[in-house]
């Protein structure tokens, strides 16, 4: 699978992302430029995913990460609004329960990739057993390399029975977490929203940013590629992110399968 996007980390690239932007807007000046794009990708997804869901022949399976407040829900509802929720799943991974940890780390993420004709989104994904674990010291650098390793795997192996990949780091900077996570706090509504967890890990900015230049760099594959979307602008993430999934799924030029009975002879 060919993709031409920017924002494209090719294989076995060093990733810095302290060096990446989070603010450029591509070819939009504005919000509103932008808006009717992102209006004609939810119809030509809303198309594609008819077609994909009818060949059966493609999974599309589609990772979200980022740091707290990058805007994972957001890209999902303000993208997927218009595809037929019978063919698209979303799996959201957080710490995992007493029966997930009894099992090997990927095992949760195999459970959860989607079938055939099916469009399934990793809000947070199987790379949160090498994060998180690997930036507060429960596994050392040499297991956190192997468990890259063994995601590489993984990864060969869906892409070999008719997954495809795309995964996207919504890049935003720690200024821009700090007004969201201040909005939040300024606005009752959105309090729900609001955990310890957020505020206790800013302070492991750093830690987070190297841990995720080690996973940009050593997991991008062509059949796999890793898109780090400058997000601090939520509008241009989202068209930068629906551009590249409608280009993969125009790519794939899928057709609707033989019919199995001959339409023109019934009579109602």
């Amino acid at each position: 699978m060919k993709l031409k996007s920017p924002y494209l980390v090719k294989p076995h690239a060093a990733v810095r992302l302290s060096r990446l932007p989070t603010t450029e807007t591509g070819d939009f000046e504005t919000e509103e430029s932008a808006a009717a794009v992102l209006v004609k990708h939810r119809s030509q997804l809303n198309t594609l995913q008819e077609v994909f869901y009818a060949s059966e022949q493609k999974a599309l399976l589609i990772v979200l990460e980022g740091m707290d407040t990058a805007g994972k829900d957001g890209t999902i509802r303000h993208i997927f609004s218009g595809v037929n929720p019978q063919g698209c799943d979303v799996t959201a991974f957080k710490v995992p329960t007493p029966l997930e940890a009894r099992h090997d780390f990927l095992w949760r993420a195999h459970n959860a990739v989607p079938p055939r004709g099916m469009i399934g989104i990793f809000n947070r994904s199987h790379y949160e057993d090498v994060l998180s674990p690997r930036v507060h010291k429960v596994i050392s650098g040499k297991v956190a390399r192997k468990r890259l390793d063994n995601i590489n795997g993984f990864e060969d192996m869906l892409s070999d029975n008719g997954v495809v990949i795309l995964k996207f780091f919504l890049h935003i900077s720690h200024g821009e977490q700090t007004n969201r996570l201040k909005a939040r706090i300024d606005t009752p509504d959105k309090h729900w929203k609001l955990s310890e967890a957020d505020f206790h890990e800013r302070r492991f900015w750093s830690s987070y940013e190297n841990a995720y230049d080690d996973i940009l760099s050593a997991t991008s594959r062509k059949h796999a590629p890793w898109f780090v979307i400058p997000s601090d602008h939520k509008w241009y993430r989202n068209v930068a992110i629906s551009q590249i999934i409608v280009d993969a799924m125009q790519g794939l030029k899928l057709k609707y399968p033989a019919p199995t009975l001959d339409a023109s002879g019934i009579k109602l």
